[in-house]
């Protein structure tokens, strides 16, 4: 954040710290700079030419010592400049920024102009350059291009300078092309740059000061006081304004106010926020805020470099309370390109030269990336994120902030996603013309018209119709703010504006109220958002100390606790960005402050937080999504106009300093060389360096007593950036030695960063996953909620796709994973169609099972799964290919397998990556491969779940009991398979579909075997089996159907164990099963104790023919057993229903499957039933409940019920309703299946407790049952009725299957 420099605590609080003047050494010459993408292919005018740090004052400062190299670098970070009398030569301004390695930030302020160049070795070495280039351009061949260029880095360096400058006119580069320079005829100027470094981002008085020392250089007359009185002045006279004060000092021409925040307000930021939004568009800006929040790379595009640092600068200041954590390179110089290969998190910007088209731009990674073209308001999000929560609100409420300062709500053209990258088409006369009326404005603040523009304000003054508009325009409260500006800067500099402030001050002032309202727009969505944040922070450390050694092992926020407690709609964003860096430093932050001083921006968050408590804001609105504006708004900007209304504090004026005579002699048109002696050394009389002295010594006796009571300091840093990864020491290059053993120490930096992100992602899904199921056991549904799994995959795909792209030598495509996919895939193909031929015979190595032999495991195929995922018409891009094949490796648990056998060509491999690449560390990429070995250890159906509009080809084998029956049948079968996500309607299996295998005994083994495509059904649940008794041999015993998702690979068994057919078992001709998972072979062998806990089954055949027949051999369950087992059943349906909509598992395994309600109460209604078999026949519960409901009908027809009180008579009636609607049922589903609807019936309408008193007072049950049956148990009815009226609760579904054909 902005404000975070405020921090750097041990700085005495001078305004500036150095003041340095960059340029050309006539000394050394005109040196090539290779660093920047040297191209000899251009005129030597418009090629880079290496820069000096020519002067710096003082010469060191010890609280922040002088980095020449990076100075020098961000100064000029192109280089060298040259331009003849043709070109345009307007001074530019622009800032910089240097991250130190603990994270304290320099500002830069640089004031670039151009001088003539008067030393004859320099003009005479560009006159041979041009000589030289013009004789190589003749003898080269016209036609021939350049040479395709080696690696992505380079070609995106060549087309940076491929393109003209920015500011060369056309008529200049005709006759630059005929001529070129020629030192007789032209003059020739160079670039040269002053510079102020500060501790604080004053952006507006730095840029001020340094405007009127140039224009004291430029002007006609000298200026009042040698310039070396106003550098001395503000370097060592002028102090930094204490916290909520504002300060006057003075430039050359003009006092210069500033103003800094108080302790509770948002730190200070200083670059204009209008602008950002302006020139990208409130809708724009939002999506690249929810960018850098969710920590993506993030890449600014623009000619000008203070537009880049002003929308980087003001998008890190709107993250308040928290900080961006990785790299920050808001100006990346040319020598530096080769970052833009980091393979983390990012927040930099890229110079573009005019005319260069996106197109051409080649990065080494976008599959994370958000590109933002300033200048051509136009953006690329990254695919599938999430939206801030009340976008549209938030948005809304920003455009009225906007709007009541007279800006228009409709800046920037509306974001462009992945989707079509095509980009805006630009007509060159409409953006010359707003460049122009942009110059107009900045020059407008300045107070420094040229004559061009004054000439277009007379002209706009001049017009009688104009003059008229605008008086209309003023009088309905529209501004027009470009001809007020216009006006304004042209009034004389000495008349005031209102309340005797300049015109420019007025400008300033409006632009830091709307800063400040803006920002507080967005901190007032945090503190909504996070208003019980301390709730869920857990502090487990006894101390400090020992908080900081296991903090790798901590957790220190309740994600799972904070994410039910927020709105529905906020989740998919809340999930995201509880995951990210910014927020686990934010949590440390926290912890670390009931040990040590709260950090500043924590500090204010949680004064605020407590403020709004105070006022009960947050109370009614818990768990609502409604949105709240920000109510201060009018407060805060009045602050700020308070403070510039009286002026805290005046430095001292300038004066005339003890220099030597004829010293500071003035030439107009050139910067003087400066006198050292008077610059190195301040005052030493000052009053406020002397206070700052005695804070100092005050703070290093703190800072001493510290040290002895908590830990060394460099520990506690040193714990805490292996605590956060990549943390601090990444956050910026280092901009001076780039030397090869320094940059492949920052790649090795980058290899092991990224081995230890994916060692925490991976401990972290397993934990997840793991430990709900620990406590989940009882029936087998993975219970991390769907959302918070989705999340951890998202952030995993986004791992692997930075680790494919770092070290790439030529980029190819969106996804460095996809194009290395496919790369592997063309070489594999034809080897690939050579094994398909030959058939490869199948040796099992032992007895395998029937359901085995049919349905053999899917050969594991990386290419098979690549192409599965190529025919997914609904994913368009390559990175969302990418993301679909991880998904199905994961889930598939073939994802480390994969890509092991992906990176085995090596030679491959060699090709596509660069020697630093983390894929070319052997050791980091076999502990990375080993990290994602450990997924296989939890089952995820992370891409079924996602997938669910896609076709799927499903295999359904259906395997006959052979011992006891025809292994075939003569009637025609059908199946309907039914899953979370629908079902596949009913489907008839053709007759020629019987297949024979034949195990390693030679047994043969027949069943039927069919593939059906329809859309994902999801997990699978039921599976209705039926036929339609045709035939001689129509009866039909049925181990079981197995089904298979051909994609998945999952295989799902629905046991059955019993006939099909008339008069054989219960008469059913169809049946319906439910499903489990199946373990791939090989897995049940390896007896892992940490998987997923089985799906339920549906009911074994050994219970079911115990149940049925006398044929049960089985022990029957005891009456204390079954009343256990029901209570069971019961339970687990309660449980279900308690848990989150999203995670609840399948009901219908709950009813109807192994251990379910329905098994427990045939258990009941089994026990003491006379099942004798009358003449050879079984006889079900079923005949039971027929029996007793004829016994009803025929008394009520007699008038026997009609005693009984009203809502018995009722419930009787209801009874024989559904007993009569399930008999009368088209589908033939036998006995116990009709039981098992009359139960699921029963469950569902609240009716099953108001029955069962009518079974147990019917007098058939003295003839079905035994005395000891517990049915004819009063108080164990009583019970059972009890435990069932606790289901009333809930709202019970049937799934359709089980329903069909039955209108109730």
């Amino acid at each position: 954040m902005s404000g975070s420099s405020a921090a750097s605590g041990a700085a005495p609080c001078r305004f500036a710290h150095y003041f340095v003047i960059c340029g050309i050494d006539t000394e050394t010459g005109l040196e090539p700079d290779e660093l920047a993408g040297e191209n000899f292919e251009q005129s030597p005018l418009k090629r880079t030419f290496k820069s000096k740090v020519l002067a710096r004052y003082p010469e060191n400062v010890e609280w922040n010592p002088f980095d020449q190299d990076a100075v020098n670098m961000l100064c000029m970070p192109k280089g060298l400049s040259f331009r003849t009398q043709v070109d345009q030569r307007d001074p530019q301004f622009h800032s910089f920024i240097i991250t130190k390695e603990d994270g304290s930030r320099t500002y830069g302020f640089v004031h670039t102009f151009y001088e003539e160049v008067t030393s004859p070795q320099i003009c005479s070495a560009m006159q041979t350059l041009y000589q030289m280039h013009n004789a190589e351009h003749a003898s080269a061949n016209p036609t021939s291009s350049s040479s395709s260029s080696s690696s992505s880095m380079d070609s995106l360096a060549s087309s940076l300078d491929e393109v003209d400058s920015p500011t060369s006119s056309s008529s200049s580069s005709t006759c630059r092309a005929a001529g070129g320079y020629d030192s007789s005829r032209d003059t020739l100027y160079v670039s040269k740059a002053l510079c102020l470094i500060t501790p604080m981002p004053f952006m507006h008085a730095c840029r001020r000061f340094l405007s009127q020392l140039h224009r004291a250089v430029t002007a006609a007359t000298a200026p009042p006081l040698p310039l070396e009185s106003y550098v001395h002045n503000i370097l060592y006279e002028v102090p930094l304004p204490a916290p909520g004060r504002s300060l006057k000092f003075h430039g050359v021409y003009e006092p210069i106010v500033c103003q800094r925040p108080g302790l509770g307000e948002l730190p200070l930021a200083d670059f204009p926020l209008a602008e950002a939004f302006s020139l990208l568009g409130v809708e724009n800006l939002v999506q690249v805020f929810t960018c850098t929040l969710l920590e993506m790379q993030i890449l600014l595009y623009s000619q000008d470099y203070q537009r880049l640092m002003t929308v980087a600068e003001g998008i890190t200041t709107l993250l308040f309370p928290f900080q961006w954590q990785h790299v920050y390179v808001p100006i990346l110089p040319a020598s530096l390109l080769h970052f833009l290969d980091a393979p983390v998190p990012y927040l930099m910007g890229l110079q573009s030269k005019e005319g260069t088209d996106r197109s051409k731009l080649e990065l080494p990674q976008e599959a994370n990336l958000c590109f933002v073209d300033i200048d051509n308001h136009y953006i690329e999000l990254p695919e599938d994120f999430p939206h801030f929560p009340n976008k549209t609100e938030f948005i809304q409420e920003l455009n009225e902030v906007l709007l009541s300062f007279g800006m228009s709500a409709k800046t920037g053209a509306p974001p462009q996603t992945r989707s079509s990258p095509s980009s805006t088409p630009s007509t060159p006369g409409r953006e010359r013309k707003t460049a122009a009326l942009l110059q107009l404005e900045d020059d407008g603040r300045n107070g420094n018209l040229a004559g061009e523009e004054l000439a277009v304000l007379e002209l706009l003054q001049g017009n009688a119709t104009l003059e008229r508009l605008q008086a209309l325009t003023k009088r309905t409260g529209v501004t027009v703010a470009r001809v007020d500006a216009l006006r304004a800067g042209v009034k004389a500099q000495g008349t005031d504006g209102q309340g005797g402030r300049t015109p420019a001050e007025e400008e300033e002032l409006r632009n830091a109220k709307l800063n400040v309202q803006l920002r507080e727009v967005f901190a007032s969505r945090f503190t909504t958002m996070f208003a019980d944040y301390e709730a869920f922070v857990i502090q487990s450390a006894p101390d400090l100390e020992s908080w900081l050694t296991n903090r790798e092992q901590m957790h220190n926020f309740d994600k799972a606790s904070f994410l039910s407690d927020q709105p529905e709609p906020y989740l998919p964003f809340l999930s995201h960005f509880i995951e990210t860096q910014m927020f686990a430093t934010f949590i440390d932050n926290k912890i670390m402050s009931q040990w040590e001083e709260k950090e500043p921006l924590l500090r204010v968050f949680d004064t605020r937080i407590d403020k709004a408590r105070l006022y009960n804001v947050r109370a009614p609105s818990l768990r609502s999504s409604s949105y709240q504006r920000c109510s201060i708004l009018k407060e805060s900007a009045h602050t700020i106009e308070q403070r510039l209304n009286k002026i805290d504090h005046t430095a001292i004026h300038p004066h005339l300093l003890d220099m030597k005579i004829g010293q500071g002699k003035y030439e107009q048109g050139f910067f003087p060389k400066l006198q050292a002696d008077v610059l190195n050394t301040g005052p030493t009389n000052n009053k406020w360096s002397h206070r700052t002295m005695t804070t100092q010594r005050r703070k290093d006796r703190h800072r001493q007593q510290t040290e002895h009571l908590n830990l060394d300091n460099d520990l506690k840093e040193k714990y805490m950036q292996e605590a956060r990864g990549l943390g601090k020491n990444l956050r910026q290059p280092k901009l001076s030695d780039l030397s090869p053993a320094v940059i492949a120490q920052t790649n090795w930096k980058f290899v092991e960063g990224l081995l230890k992100e994916c060692r925490m992602k991976t401990k972290r899904m397993l934990v997840e996953k793991m430990g709900r199921e620990a406590v989940e056991l009882g029936h087998g549904e993975a219970n991390i909620t769907g959302l918070e799994e989705n999340t951890l995959i998202a952030s995993l795909c986004d791992l692997l796709e930075r680790i494919w792209s770092h070290g790439l030598q030529v980029k190819q495509g969106k996804s460095a994973l996809w194009s290395h996919l496919v790369h592997y895939q063309a070489r594999e193909e034809k080897l690939e169609q050579q094994q398909a031929e030959s058939p490869v015979p199948h040796v099992p190595e032992r007895r395998k099972s029937d359901c085995s032999i049919a349905l053999p495991a899917p050969r594991v195929s990386l290419i098979q799964d690549m192409r599965h995922i190529k025919n997914m018409s609904e994913i368009k891009t390559d990175v969302g290919r990418a993301r679909a094949w991880i998904r199905l490796s994961l889930e598939k648990k073939v994802l480390s397998q994969h890509l092991k056998q992906l990176l085995s060509r090596q030679a491959l491999t060699k090709k596509l990556y660069k020697r630093y690449a983390f894929l070319r560390c052997e050791e980091e990429k076999e502990q990375f491969l080993f990290h994602l070995l450990s997924l296989n250890a939890v089952d995820y159906f992370c891409f079924t779940s996602v997938f669910t509009t896609i076709m799927i080809p499903y295999r359904v084998v259906i395997i006959p009991i052979k011992k006891l029956s025809n292994a075939m049948t003569t009637s025609n079968p059908w199946v309907c398979v039914s899953g979370e996500l629908g079902d596949s309607g009913i489907m008839q299996i053709p007759k020629n579909v019987l297949e024979m295998t034949f195990d390693s005994a030679f047994r043969s083994h027949t069943h039927i075997s069919a593939v059906f495509k329809c859309q994902n059904l999801g997990k699978l649940t039921t599976v209705q089996l039926g036929h339609d008794n045709a035939g001689l041999l129509a009866k039909w015993l049925v181990d079981c159907v197995m089904v298979r998702n051909e994609i998945t690979g999952h295989t799902y068994k629905f046991p059955c164990g019993r006939w099909l057919g008339k008069g054989v078992d219960d008469g059913s001709l169809e049946r319906v099963l439910i499903g489990e998972l199946v373990l791939p072979s090989g897995e049940e062998d390896s007896g892992r104790g940490c998987r997923t806990p089985p799906l339920q089954r549906s009911p074994s055949q050994v219970r079911r023919i115990s149940i049925t027949s006398l044929s049960g051999r089985g022990p029957k369950p005891t009456s204390a057993q079954i009343q256990e087992a029901i209570g069971e059943a019961v339970n687990v349906i309660i449980k279900h229903f308690h848990k989150p909509e999203k995670e609840r598992g399948n009901l219908t395994v709950l009813l109807c499957g192994e251990n379910s309600l329905v098994a427990a109460l045939e258990q009941f209604f089994h026990h003491g039933f006379k099942s004798a078999r009358l003449f050879q026949k079984t006889v079900f519960v079923w005949d039971f409940v027929e029996k007793a409901v004829a016994y009803m009908e025929s008394a009520d027809q007699m008038g026997d019920l009609r005693e009984t009180a009203e809502p018995l008579g009722m419930t009787c009636q209801s009874l024989c309703r559904y007993v009569n609607a399930i008999n009368s049922t088209p589908r033939n589903i036998g006995k116990d299946g009709k039981f098992q609807l009359l139960v699921c019936l029963g469950a569902r309408d609240r009716l099953l407790p108001q029955w069962l008193p009518l079974l147990v007072e019917c007098p058939v049950i003295l003839r079905m049952y035994e005395d000891t049956a517990l049915l004819r148990d009063r108080a164990t009815v009583n019970s059972l009725i009890a435990v069932l009226e606790t289901l009333h609760d809930f709202s019970i579904t049937l799934e359709a299957s089980l329903v069909k054909g039955i209108d109730l």
